[in-house]
């Protein structure tokens, strides 16, 4: 029994490790946009070096508004600062402001 609650709880923890790192003042460009659903895609843009290709296409995330508000002022093809938290799997836009 103890080395099942072990392989139970290493198995939460790789899922834990899977989530995507979110960081304060991500940049990215808006994908999509499901207002009916307060989802939104963002593809976040990697940040490059003096010389290098700046501005290239990073991974593209969902995530779920946290009040529909936010989603109003912008639309597709946008370039956006935002910042997101991962709650229970799941990533939450809590800031979005267009560039």
């Amino acid at each position: 029994m103890g080395t099942a609650k072990f392989i139970f709880a290493g198995a939460a923890a790789i899922g834990m490790l899977a989530l995507p790192a979110f960081a304060d003042d991500m940049n990215g460009m808006i994908t999509r946009i499901d207002r009916l659903n307060n989802t939104i895609s963002i593809q976040q843009m990697q940040k490059g070096t003096v010389g290098g290709s700046a501005g290239g296409a990073g991974s593209l995330q969902e995530y779920k508004a946290k009040d529909a508000g936010m989603l109003e002022s912008v639309h597709a093809g946008d370039r956006v600062t935002y910042t997101a938290t991962a709650t229970d799997g799941t990533g939450t836009l809590t800031k979005l402001q267009k560039q």
